[in-house]
Order: C-alpha cells, then structure tokens, then sequence
C-alpha cells in the first residue's frame, strides 16, 4: 500500500518536497498518496480530504491571497478523483469564505480582509488608496423612482418625490467588494447618473452637480445573510454572512443629498467607525 505524504510538504500547485516524499513520511489521516491520488478507505470522504489540504495550505499561507487555484480538471488528476469530487471540495471552501469563483476565469484564494473606515468624510476611492488596493466602481442600473415614506424621512423630501436610484458595484483590484443602492433627490442631481459613469466614482460625479464638499450625517450598521442574487454580484457563496450599511450624506449646508444603502462582503471587508 502506497505510504501518504504529509500534508505540509504536498500543494495542489504541485509544489511536492521530493525529500520528504523519499523518506516516506507519513502522518495519521493525511490521505493523500505520493503521487497525488486521494487515499481511499479509511472512511473518510474524498472530497473532504481535497478540501482540507487546500485549506491548510491556504492558512499556512503556501497559496498566498489572490492566487488562482489550478482548473477542476487538473486538481481532478493531481488528486486521482472525478470533477464532481474536487467542484464539491471547492464548494466546501467557497462556503468558508476561503475561496471564490469567479465566472469564466477560474477560483481564486479570497483577498485578505481589508479595513474600510466610515467617518465624517467617508470615500470609497480614498480608502482603498489608503488600502492599497485600486478601486473601482460600475453602475449596474440607473431610474427615476418615488421615495417611499421612509427614504423621503432620510431624504427630508415628500414622499413621493421622484428620486435618482442607482445599482452600484464597487471593487477593490478588481474583486467585488460593496454592492447596493444610491438614491438621491431630484431634479437637483439630474446629472448625476451620467457623470459617474464618466468617472466612475462618486465625489467628482457629485462635484459635477455642483456639490463640491459632502459630509456623512450619520450611518447605521447591521449583518445578515447574502440572497442567491447579492452572493452571485459579489462573487461569494450564497448564504454568506454580508455586513449591511446605510448612510445619509449631506452638503456643506447641512442638506441631505444621498442615501446609501450597501452591502459589503464580510470575508473581505472590516468596518472601522472614526469618531
């Protein structure tokens, strides 16, 4: 029967210690043989075992952040068993926030979490700056809406009042971090729409309708679980906690131009409130 190699010295990128593999050494449960194939009968399930490797390998940081995982079909060979074992195991780690997959470009290692600080002056591409991450931001969809009761409360407008709605989805080098609504007062910001999709971001698309200082009049935080739709914009497991954020920013003068409500994807974001 063929001797395991321990975990440590094994990688699903193929990086093997070829000493440890000669000397055989072995330590209990591993279930992984010398040359890649899952171990079998020790009760214990194949995918499991694949799913425990890389999660290993992932917190002892032999796969750093960012690092895309090989393909199904390769890790399928490496580990001797079919796609569905390694898309279970892949699964299983996706459900722990350890990776994601991203569509038509493969699974990656999550990013670790980056903290994104909410104060007086709260600016998504200054924080990931401060970050050093890049930032990005796209406008998914853009209407002219009535303000339900509550939103008008936020707003300080009629309900009723037609207001400027947008889907945004912003990033941070390139993956899916914050996800949600904007809505502010029209006709006083007409313009907007059009202007972020120039820039992208909000301070110079607010800058552009006039507004050239903006302050956060207050935030409220909460969490829950992600929808099936929220978790695919995200690019997260469905089911996966997210943290809930929304705010009301306000002009130089004191009146409420935007509200905000965003989702942030927990295995990647921190909130830190600033006093």
């Amino acid at each position: 029967m063929t001797k395991p190699v321990p975990t440590r010295n094994f990688s699903p990128l193929g990086a093997v210690d070829d000493r440890a593999a000669a000397e055989g050494t072995v330590l209990p449960g591993d279930g992984i043989t010398m040359d890649g194939a899952v171990f079998r009968g020790d009760g214990i399930a194949a995918w499991r075992k694949i799913a425990d490797l890389v999660e290993a390998e992932i917190v002892g940081g032999m796969l750093a952040p960012g690092a895309q995982l090989p393909t199904e079909a390769v890790l399928a060979t490496r580990f001797g068993v079919n796609r569905h074992t390694v898309r279970r195991a892949l699964s299983e780690l996706a459900g722990k926030g350890l990776v994601r997959t991203a569509q038509g470009r493969g699974t990656f290692v999550e990013l670790s979490r980056l903290a994104y600080p909410i104060g007086a002056r709260t600016r998504f591409s200054q924080n990931m700056a401060q970050e050093g991450r890049e930032a990005g931001g796209t406008m998914l969809e853009a209407s002219e809406v009535q303000a339900d009761p509550r939103l008008a409360s936020l707003l300080a407008i009629a309900p009723g009042s037609l207001v400027l709605r947008l889907l945004t989805l912003r990033s941070a080098d390139g993956v899916p971090i914050a996800f949600g609504s904007t809505f502010l007062p029209l006709p006083r910001f007409v313009g907007f729409a059009d202007a972020y999709r120039r820039f992208g971001a909000v301070t110079p698309a607010l800058a552009e309708c006039g507004v050239d200082d903006y302050k956060r009049q207050a935030t409220r935080l909460g969490a829950r679980f992600a929808s099936p739709d929220e978790a695919a914009r995200l690019d997260i497991a469905a089911g996966r906690p997210v943290l809930t954020v929304e705010g009301v920013n306000v002009d130089s003068d004191g009146v409420p131009i935007q509200a905000i409500f965003s989702l942030f994807a927990a295995d990647r974001t921190e909130i830190v409130v600033q006093n």
